[in-house]
């Protein structure tokens, strides 16, 4: 009798090429969001679907703390060797800082509705810690983009002043957890208003660091804290849950800017960002009030030392 030897196992297949890179900027420059297919949802969401005027309107109205997507939180470092390591750990706890800037992402910028269907599908956020120029950057997973990837780099944590640490490793953190949860208006967004968005959760948070400043110059959409600051002041001028209002909507439509402000704020983003521009100190008014601060802090430390 003959008996027939399994079939062979096949090796599996290759993980794909990862689609980007870092390329080691100054600044933190997270890879663009990829485009997200409205057939998706998150997770435990039912076929009910929100209407458009309900995301707008969730995200004015008052509600309790939103019940958060089911989310796993991984860590992943690549050398525990790393000074930069070293300081990671002894300033956080994983576990609890991972959860608190998911908490705090999705406080600032959703509130929840029966559905929750206006909440980005993501299912799990790997943390890995690695050795690379520049500062942190958020991608999508190759297997699968409800899968994100936030990469820190340990080599600018080891030259975090130490005073700063913990702040600045949790409000990297936080910023980049943005990117895991923000609409991008289907790729079209601007990328200065992705980023400014992040840093405007950042700041929100209570996490901004002392050297951002309030700018008046250049573009609207020159992105982080210089846009993060203007956001801050359309939420102070059109009220509380407007920057909520931007990012709910991006989430179906393409980004047109000539429509995109006047719907939400009924005025063109050039008009805004001279209105939030004329609230600020011009450079040679900020000039002559630092140098004003300064004799005053001179002549008190002078009293001082004759006392």
């Amino acid at each position: 009798m003959t008996r027939r030897l399994p079939q062979a196992l096949t090796s599996p297949k290759p993980l794909p090429t990862p689609l980007a890179m870092s390329t080691a900027p100054t600044d933190p420059t997270p890879s663009p969001l990829p485009i997200r297919s409205s057939s998706l949802k998150p997770c435990n969401a039912s076929e009910e679907h929100d209407s458009e005027e309900d995301k707008l309107e969730s995200a004015t109205r008052p509600h309790p703390k939103p019940v958060l997507p089911n989310c796993k939180l991984r860590l992943i470092c690549n050398n525990l060797d790393h000074e930069g390591s070293s300081i990671f750990f002894s300033n956080i706890n994983p576990t609890v800082s991972l959860s608190q800037a998911v908490d705090a992402v999705l406080s600032i910028l959703y509130q929840p509705t029966k559905t929750n269907n206006h909440i980005p599908p993501t299912r799990s956020v790997s943390l890995t810690l690695r050795s690379m120029g520049g500062v942190a950057y958020t991608t999508g997973s190759d297997i699968d983009d409800d899968h994100k990837e936030i990469h820190f780099s340990l080599d600018y944590i080891k030259n975090i002043a130490s005073e700063r640490q913990q702040q600045e490793i949790q409000g990297v953190l936080v910023h980049e957890m943005v990117h895991c949860w923000q609409w991008n208006a289907l790729g079209t967004s601007p990328g200065g208003l992705i980023e400014g968005i992040a840093d405007f959760v950042r700041l929100k948070a209570g996490l901004a660091p002392p050297h951002w400043k309030k700018e008046a110059g250049g573009e609207w959409d020159a992105g982080y804290q210089h846009t993060g600051y203007f956001l801050e002041w359309i939420e102070e001028r059109f009220g509380e849950g407007s920057v909520r209002k931007i990012n709910a909507t991006l989430q179906n439509k393409k980004y047109v800017e000539e429509e995109f402000w006047q719907k939400l704020f009924q005025k063109n983003v050039a008009d805004l960002w001279a209105e939030y521009s004329n609230t600020l100190p011009k450079p040679k008014e900020r000039d002559e009030n630092t140098k004003a601060d300064t004799d005053e802090e001179m002549k008190a430390h002078e009293s001082k030392s004759v006392t």
